[in-house]
C-alpha cells in the first residue's frame, strides 16, 4: 500500500468519517492488555502521526535512561560488559543497536556487572556500576570517567567507591544525588538491617568517597532487600524511592523515604518513611515485580517519566525482566505519584518534545495501526485464553509443520513478540524470501509479549516477514507450538 498522501474527494468524506469512528471503537480501556491511547487504524491504514509507543524499550533489567542533546541514552544490566542504546525517540530504543562502552580486564571486577547509571558533572560523564570476580559477595561499587563530553564515552576506569567503614563489604546499585549543594553516594549493601540495605556516604567529588556510610532503616513490606535508590527533589524535599523484596519475586515493588531541604542526609532520623508501596504489581494487566527504576525528563523538560523493569509472569524468577517506561505525576505535597504499572503493550503518548518515529503494530488477527497485513496458510488455533499476556488479549498458535504466518509491512525493521511456553517449539523465520533463521519459542516459564525475534535493519520500503512452523522442538519442550501475537514495525 502506498504511503503517498492522496486528495480526498468530497463524496468520500462520509466513508472516511465512518472508518475513523470504527477505528476509535477498537480502542480498549486505558491500561488494557492492548493499546491504551490513540486511535487504532483499520488493517492496512497509514498512521497519521507517530506520537505513541509501546513497551518494552529493552529486553534487559535494571534500566537507567537520560535524554541529552537530541537522543535518549539507555543502559541495562548485561553481565559481562556495559552496553548503551541510543535513539532520537523513545519508540525506537528496542530497535537500536547497542554500543559497548565498557569491558574490563581486571579479573577482580569484570564479572556480574550490574545496574550501570551515568551522570554528567562539569563537562564529563561518570558511569557508576557494581561488579565482582565471580563471587556474589565480592560485589563492589566502581565509577568510570568519560574521555569527552559524551554519555556514550569512551570511558576509563576512575576508582572504587568504598566508604572507610565498609572496606570489605558487599555493595551494589550505586546512585548519586546532590543535597544542600553537596554530593552523596547511595547504594545497597550490608548494614545492620539487611544484606541488601540502603546506605548513604558523602562524596568530595564524583569519584571520591569522603566519609563513612550511614545505614537507613527503610521499610518495605518484606525482610530481605532494600535496593536501587533513586532521587527526586520537589516541594522542599528530596524523595528517595527504592525497590524492596527480592527482584525475582512478583511482589518486588517501590517504596519511598523523604528528606527536608536543609536537613543532613547522613542523619538517618532526618528521613521520613512513607507508609506502603508506591508502585507495585498489577495482576489484571499482567505486570509483576515492577521496580529497579530511574527517572528522566521529557525532551522539552515539561514532563517527568520513570523507566523500570517488570515481568509478565507471577513466577519467582530472575528471567523475563524487561525495561519499560511510563509518565509520572506529582501530588499536592510535592511527592511523586508513580501511578499503576501499565500492560506491556499498552499504547502510550510519547514524552513531550519527542519527535516520534512512525512505529506501528500489527496484531495476530490482522488489525494494524498503520501499513501492515498478516496472512496465514494452514490451520491455526486462535483465542483469548492468554488474556493479559497477549497484545489485545488474543493470539494465534500452531504446531503443524509447514504452516506459515506472513507479515507484510512498510518499514526498516520488525520485531516479533508473543508467548513463550513449555509447549512451544522452533520456528523458521525469513525476511523477503531470504534464508531462514531458526528461532526457539520455548520457555521454561510461560511469559507473554516476549521479544522472540528482531530483524536486521532493512532498506526503507515494503517487506515481508514469514514465520514457518517446523514441527520441531528442543529436548526440554513438551510440544512444537509457535505463537503469533504482535509485530512492532519501525520506519526510521
Amino acid at each position: 500500500m502506498s504511503t503517498t498522501p492522496r486528495t480526498v474527494r468530497p463524496a468520500a468524506v462520509a466513508a472516511v468519517l465512518l472508518a475513523l469512528l470504527f477505528s476509535f471503537a477498537l480502542v480498549p480501556p486505558a491500561g488494557a492488555a492492548g493499546p491504551a491511547a490513540g486511535a487504532v487504524a483499520s488493517p492496512g491504514a497509514v498512521a497519521a502521526a507517530s506520537t505513541t509507543f509501546r513497551n518494552p524499550l529493552n529486553t534487559g533489567p535494571d534500566p537507567y535512561l537520560t535524554y541529552w542533546k537530541g537522543s535518549y541514552y539507555l543502559t541495562t544490566t548485561q553481565g559481562g560488559s556495559i552496553k548503551m542504546w541510543r535513539s532520537p525517540s523513545l519508540a525506537t530504543l528496542l530497535a537500536s543497536d547497542p554500543v559497548t562502552v565498557w569491558t574490563d580486564t581486571d579479573t577482580s571486577r569484570n564479572r556480574n556487572i550490574w545496574a550501570p547509571e551515568f551522570y554528567r558533572f562539569g563537562d564529563r560523564w561518570y558511569l557508576y556500576y557494581t561488579a565482582d570476580d565471580g563471587v556474589d559477595d565480592h560485589h563492589r561499587v566502581y565509577v568510570l570517567e568519560s574521555d569527552r563530553d559524551d554519555p556514550a564515552g569512551p570511558y576509563h576506569f576512575k576508582s572504587a567507591l568504598v566508604p572507610p567503614n565498609h572496606t570489605a563489604d558487599f555493595a551494589i546499585d550505586p546512585s548519586v544525588f546532590t543535597h544542600n549543594g553537596r554530593l552523596y553516594l547511595a547504594y545497597s549493601g550490608i548494614n545492620a538491617y539487611q544484606h541488601n540495605g540502603l546506605n548513604i556516604a558523602p562524596l568530595s567529588n564524583p569519584y571520591t568517597v569522603s566519609g563513612n556510610a550511614v545505614a537507613i532503616d527503610a521499610a518495605g513490606g518484606c525482610p530481605e532487600v532494600r535496593e536501587g535508590p533513586e532521587f527526586l527533589n520537589r516541594g522542599g524535599r528530596t524523595w528517595m524511592t527504592y525497590s524492596t523484596c527480592d527482584t525475582g519475586k512478583p511482589d518486588y515493588q517501590v517504596w519511598m523515604l523523604s528528606l527536608p531541604d536543609g536537613a543532613d542526609p547522613l542523619v538517618p532520623a532526618n528521613w521520613t518513611q512513607r507508609s506502603g508501596a508506591l508502585f507495585s504489581r498489577n495482576d489484571s494487566r499482567g505486570v509483576f515485580g515492577p521496580g529497579h527504576h530511574a527517572f528522566f525528563t521529557s525532551p522539552d523538560g515539561t514532563e517527568d517519566w520513570m523507566v523500570y523493569h517488570a515481568k509478565s509472569t507471577s513466577v519467582n524468577t530472575y528471567t523475563d525482566r524487561t525495561t519499560r517506561a511510563q509518565k509520572i505525576t506529582w501530588n499536592a505535597d510535592g511527592s511523586p505519584a508513580l501511578g499503576t504499572p501499565l500492560a506491556m503493550g499498552a499504547t502510550q503518548n510519547l514524552p513531550s518534545g519527542d519527535p516520534g518515529s512512525g512505529n506501528h503494530w500489527i496484531n495476530d488477527d490482522g488489525r494494524s495501526s498503520a501499513d501492515g497485513t498478516l496472512a496465514y496458510t494452514g490451520t491455526w488455533n486462535s483465542g483469548t485464553g492468554c488474556a493479559a499476556q497477549c497484545f489485545w488479549g488474543d493470539d494465534h498458535w500452531s504446531d503443524r509443520a509447514g504452516n506459515t504466518a506472513t507479515f507484510s509491512f512498510t518499514g526498516t525493521r520488525i520485531a516479533l513478540l508473543s508467548v513463550r511456553d513449555t509447549g512451544n517449539g522452533i520456528a523458521a523465520i525469513s525476511v523477503d524470501g531470504g534464508a531462514e533463521q531458526r528461532v526457539d519459542f520455548y520457555g521454561a516459564i510461560r511469559t507473554g509479549e516476549t521479544v522472540q525475534y528482531l530483524s536486521p535493519k532493512l532498506a526503507s520500503g515494503r517487506h515481508t516477514l514469514r514465520v514457518r512452523v517446523t514441527g520441531e522442538h528442543n529436548a526440554s519442550s513438551q510440544g512444537s507450538f509457535v505463537s503469533v501475537d504482535r509485530a512492532e514495525v519501525y520506519t526510521g
